[in-house]
């Protein structure tokens, strides 16, 4: 009966992973190839996000297969938390939030990195139970250490030679601490729901 359960629950994750992959990958090759002349997609190195983001989105599970023993019960659920923000950044470029909505990139690198925390969450508790200061600092410090290298992407991408270079600096600031407090918020929230 068990087993039944956790195969049914793998199905369904491995299900909304793709479905996540796909949607993403989808977006990306429209903004690439066929609406690239859109204000929303211009100078956002959209040709870059179209290899990087699925390489990025895949690279957990990658690694999860190649070092694990277990491959019969792979985490989807935190595969796809950690997908997700992916998804969002780009489906609020082709909604043209970012361009439109003052709050929505402030928002995104909380919330994205809170989904990124989650998923850092569920890996870190899977192997053993951990104190809960251990799991929110541990789940808060990946979780900076991916918005630094987040935004040097983003500099690397489409800052250093835009039109946003003049205000780049508060921005890159703000959302690297936007970024890690949405991962210590999701750091806070495992170590509470572990515990229970």
């Amino acid at each position: 009966m068990t087993d039944t359960r956790v195969r049914t629950g793998n199905g369904r994750g491995r299900v909304v992973s793709a479905v996540l992959l796909v949607l993403t990958i989808g977006q990306l090759l429209v903004a690439t190839f066929f609406a690239s002349g859109l204000a929303q997609f211009e100078g956002k190195g959209f040709g870059a996000r179209l290899v990087l983001y699925p390489v990025m989105m895949l690279t957990v599970p990658v690694i999860w297969w190649l070092t694990t023993k277990r491959r019969d019960d792979p985490p989807w659920a935190a595969f796809s938390w950690i997908m997700l923000p992916f998804l969002v950044d780009v489906t609020g470029n082709t909604l043209d939030l970012y361009d439109s909505i003052g709050w929505w990139d402030d928002a995104n690198h909380f919330v994205n990195w809170m989904f990124l925390g989650f998923g850092a969450g569920l890996l870190i508790t899977r192997a053993k139970p951990r104190p809960r200061w251990e799991i929110a600092l541990l789940v808060a410090g990946i979780g900076a250490i991916m918005a630094i290298f987040w935004e040097i992407g983003e500099y690397y991408a489409f800052i250093r030679g835009g039109t946003e270079l003049a205000t780049a600096y508060t921005d890159t600031l703000g959302d690297e601490v936007l970024g890690t407090f949405g991962a210590l918020t999701a750091g806070v929230v495992t170590a509470v729901r572990q515990r229970r």
